[in-house]
């Protein structure tokens, strides 16, 4: 037996017995307005949140950011928001997006305590988008507003295992002389807008 072996198989003898998962029923904050607390929250970090009531109100505010005036490189994977410039499935090799310049993306649902937004991964023909582009707007309806992560993740659950993501506002890094950093590794600014 190799010594790799030994060790694995020394670990699963001595491995700890399984315990069950706690219950985290009850567990989370309710607030009595989600949709204000999501406002705030996206705020505080560092994002932009616009409320609209439908799909033709989201695609006049994408039309309204300044982000866009300057913007060449554009993906929408929300029908009806934004006009494309780039079709994200049609790209081949990732490395083509390096210079994307806006990215609008449909969020499935967004948590009010942290203003995190879930992106389904099977929507996203390149992962890399959402992290390579300088501009990013996520689209949410307000019927999808939940109040805390134990939500979210309660109407996740029971899915196949598959790439997903929570986005909360822009890129920021305080790692360094814990100096808050707003695009260090992604992008710059993220605009949340709610539909209803």
């Amino acid at each position: 037996m190799a010594s790799r072996d030994e060790i694995l198989a020394t670990l699963r003898r001595n491995a700890p017995p399984a315990a069950p998962a706690p219950d985290l029923a009850g567990l989370g904050v309710v607030f009595e307005a989600p949709l204000d607390q999501l406002a705030r929250s996206a705020v505080a970090v560092g994002g932009a949140i616009v409320r609209v009531a439908d799909l033709d109100a989201a695609s006049a505010a994408v039309a309204a950011l300044p982000q866009l005036a300057a913007a060449r490189k554009i993906v929408s994977l929300v029908p009806g928001v934004g006009t494309p410039t780039i079709d994200l499935a049609a790209v081949a090799d990732p490395h083509e997006l390096d210079d994307l310049d806006l990215v609008i993306l449909p969020g499935e649902l967004a948590v009010a305590e942290n203003a995190a937004v879930w992106v389904e991964g099977a929507s996203l023909p390149h992962r890399a988008a959402f992290v390579i582009t300088d501009h990013l707007v996520l689209v949410v309806h307000a019927r999808d507003v939940v109040h805390h992560m134990h939500e979210a993740y309660a109407r996740l659950a029971g899915r196949p295992p598959g790439y997903g993501l929570f986005i909360s506002g822009p890129s920021k890094t305080a790692d360094i002389e814990q100096v808050l950093v707003i695009g260090a590794q992604g992008a710059r600014t993220c605009t949340l807008i709610v539909i209803g």
